[in-house]
């Protein structure tokens, strides 16, 4: 399972265009010069001056008191409000911040671009306040008019806290239809899988997250998922170790050992080389108090590729005279690994189609592997996808594919 940590979404007035009010002197507005009263205009200048000396609190104390005064123009409520609305959300008093710009939104006297940032200033209160319904109603008002990324993360973030499932799930399925989803609302959308118990789900999100963001993270969980998969045959443990190694996925000393060690076994020796000399120069083989084992290991390598390379010619001859077409597959795949591979290739393709396998997709499969190794991606994609079987085999053959075409940087 993978802890997604989503992207922090920063809910402070500044991230939605509000820090403080804009001064009612050198608004551009035709509001801002209308006729205002002695007993507004300076109580209002007094709550401008507060504020720039920082004392929020004490303009709204100045504010509070225009309140008491009757017959007040449309203007004169909007000047107010508008002061008003910079103070409280300087203060942190939300309650009354939403109030003022929810008048201020209702007055008429916003221009587009106004109302536009008002709306999202509105938000943003709704947001600190905790109050994420409200956040989410004004939220979808304002996507109904026009469409902001911006506002749909908050959305979405906002059903994550929630805990609402379904209107997240819903929202992200809506996004998907227009689009690819970004990295953290797949991760939102797995872990709603997670809690449904959705594994397919959760592995087709995990799939799309590998493909389109590329991480050892992802590749991680899908390759453990498919060995605890039912029906898994460990005789894939190979494979599995390939795709590690394609994905710069191996890291301990016992990884190289142990991959090296299958890749000899399935009579590979020039692979097993290629897998120890990375891990020597890794950094991971070739220290510590296990150095001689190391060392062991790739000697046996080497002696037994030099075996490999003496007695080729008889061990073909040998195959092909009993119709072994599973170690003609093997035998054509490390040639492959040595550096031979149109004869490699040639070799376990007729061996594939001359039929007699044991497990003929492990064949296919290694086949694209082949393909892959030898830097033919068209003929290891085509191949790949004809791979089948319910024992892991088309799982690791589709994640073949998925690592050509989007490599683990």
């Amino acid at each position: 399972m993978i802890k997604f940590r989503l992207a922090h979404l920063s809910l402070a007035m500044a991230a939605l265009g509000f820090t403080a009010l804009t001064p009612v002197i050198g608004l551009s507005s035709a509001v801002a010069q209308e006729a205002m009263r002695p007993e507004i205009g300076k109580p209002l200048q007094q709550a401008q001056a507060q504020m720039k000396q920082g004392k929020h609190k004490e303009a709204l104390a100045t504010l509070r008191g225009l309140d008491k005064v009757g017959n007040k123009t449309a203007n004169e409520s909007y000047l107010i409000e508008r002061v008003r609305a910079g103070a409280a959300s300087s203060a942190g008093d939300y309650d009354t911040a939403a109030k003022s710009f929810e008048a201020l939104l209702a007055s008429g006297k916003l221009n587009a671009n106004e109302r536009s940032q008002f709306a999202e200033g509105l938000v943003g209160i709704y947001m600190r306040a905790g109050d994420l319904n409200k956040a989410n109603s004004t939220i979808q008002t304002l996507l109904k008019q026009k469409e902001d990324p911006k506002l749909r993360a908050y959305l979405l973030q906002n059903y994550y806290k929630q805990g609402n499932t379904a209107a997240l799930e819903q929202e992200l399925r809506t996004i998907e239809k227009s689009g690819r989803l970004s990295e953290d609302q797949l991760g939102m959308l797995a872990n709603i899988q997670l809690k449904k118990n959705d594994t397919a789900g959760y592995v087709r999100t995990i799939e799309k997250l590998a493909s389109s963001y590329p991480k050892a993270q992802y590749w991680t969980d899908l390759l453990n998922r498919v060995q605890r998969q039912p029906g898994y045959s460990q005789r894939l443990n190979v494979d599995v170790y390939r795709l590690k190694l394609a994905n710069n996925l191996l890291k301990k000393p016992s990884e190289y050992m142990e991959m090296a060690q299958l890749v000899l076994q399935a009579k590979a020796p020039a692979e097993a080389l290629k897998i120890i000399d990375k891990g020597y120069k890794a950094g991971a083989l070739g220290t510590g108090t296990d150095a001689a084992r190391h060392q062991r290991l790739k000697d046996l390598a080497e002696k037994n590729l030099a075996e490999q390379n003496k007695n080729f010619a008889a061990l073909e001859a040998e195959h092909t005279a009993v119709k072994d077409q599973d170690s003609l597959v093997g035998l054509g795949y490390a040639l492959v690994q040595a550096g031979q591979a149109d004869k490699g290739l040639k070799m376990m393709d007729a061996a594939i189609k001359a039929g007699g396998l044991k497990n003929p997709e492990d064949a296919k499969l290694r086949l694209g592997e082949a393909y892959a190794v030898a830097g033919k991606k068209q003929q290891a994609i085509a191949t790949l996808k004809t791979v089948g079987g319910k024992d892991g085999t088309a799982e690791l053959a589709r994640y073949w594919i998925l690592a050509i075409n989007n490599p683990l940087s």
